[in-house]
């Protein structure tokens, strides 16, 4: 199956202009940083609860959310920008906004650690559908450009 998969990759990558896998490249990265963040706000607080010992020794503390932060808006900002250069929907970059808007509030409420969880996850997952919503669009323009024999 993943052998499947890189021969499938391979094969659309000699059919993508440089910019494109570029794009492909951001968007893949942007939404394995958006997991990394929803396992890490999921994660961490259980690993915690179940190793009450270690809790001051695993804490990243704040830093790490303004770091991943740092990475998920430049990252996302360009590629879902670059999408919307070549499909034009909207939605995933309106999507992709709001979700780095609630990311960044989620920073706002780390005196309330439940309500920053939650604001955090909200915006990691939209942030990771806006990805995925551009991914797909910018596959479908890819192909539409290329004609019917690409379908």
């Amino acid at each position: 199956m993943i052998y499947h998969y890189i021969a499938m990759l391979k094969n659309e990558d000699s059919s993508q202009s440089v910019g494109e896998r570029r794009s492909n490249w951001l968007d893949g990265f942007a939404i394995c940083a958006s997991a990394t963040c929803m396992i890490h706000c999921l994660g961490l607080p259980l690993l915690l609860a179940a190793l009450p010992t270690l809790a001051d020794q695993i804490d990243p503390g704040e830093s790490f959310h303004m770091i991943v932060l740092a990475l998920a808006v430049p990252t996302s900002a360009f590629a879902l920008i670059e999408g919307w250069r070549r499909h034009r929907a909207f939605v995933p970059l309106a999507v992709g906004v709001i979700g780095l808007f609630l990311m960044a509030t989620g920073i706002a409420f780390a005196s309330r650690e439940m309500l920053e969880t939650a604001v955090t996850i909200a915006g990691s997952l939209l942030l990771a559908g806006a990805h995925i919503a551009n991914w797909r669009h910018r596959r479908s323009a890819q192909r539409a450009a290329l004609g019917p024999e690409s379908a």
